[in-house]
Parts: C-alpha cells; sequence; structure tokens
C-alpha cells in the first residue's frame, strides 16, 4: 500500500515556517496563547479556504469529521468553533509584504 502525506500537508511544506514563527515574534502574536498559536489558526483557516468552507461551523465540523487526521495534516489537535472564533477576533495582523 502507498504512504505518502496528504495534499494539504503537502502544501504545508512550502510554507516557511521559521520565517512566520519570526514575524509571529515581532508582533507579539502568540503572547497569552497556551495552546491554540498563530501557526494552528493559520493552518485552520488555509484548511477552510482551501475546502471551500462558508463558516466556522461548516469548518469546525469537516475538522471534526477528519479528527484523526488532523496530526497528518498538520493541524495538530482538535480545534473548538470557540477557540477559532475567539482567536480570529482577538488577534489583529498587520498587512505584511516582506
Amino acid at each position: 500500500m502507498f504512504q505518502d502525506k496528504y495534499v494539504f500537508a503537502q502544501l504545508i511544506s512550502f510554507l516557511n515556517r521559521s520565517k512566520f514563527i519570526r514575524i509571529v515574534a515581532r508582533y507579539n502574536g502568540d503572547k497569552y496563547v497556551k495552546h491554540f498559536n498563530c501557526w494552528n489558526q493559520l493552518l485552520c483557516m488555509m484548511f477552510g479556504q482551501l475546502s471551500n468552507r462558508e463558516s466556522l461551523r461548516d469548518l469546525i465540523a469537516t475538522l471534526d469529521a477528519h479528527h484523526s487526521k488532523c496530526y497528518h495534516l498538520g493541524v495538530g489537535k482538535n480545534v473548538s468553533k470557540s477557540s477559532l472564533a475567539r482567536a480570529n477576533q482577538d488577534r489583529d495582523y498587520p498587512f505584511i509584504l516582506t
């Protein structure tokens, strides 16, 4: 049986995670955050865009349907709707072109 990474995990491998972490550290994006960091938020929102989800509820339902694959998708643990909504509301991000 052929075993390889999921397509979403392959797309994530093109992202420069160290540069993203540097930018988050520069703007204190993960300040006071314990579990759901900016990287996980980015991955959840990317998954929602790429899978054409229309709402947070729809996105969370899709992630819950694939809860056994979340680690292999790169998201990590399961995400609740309240934590994703809180992260989207509380974290403001400057528009960065660098």
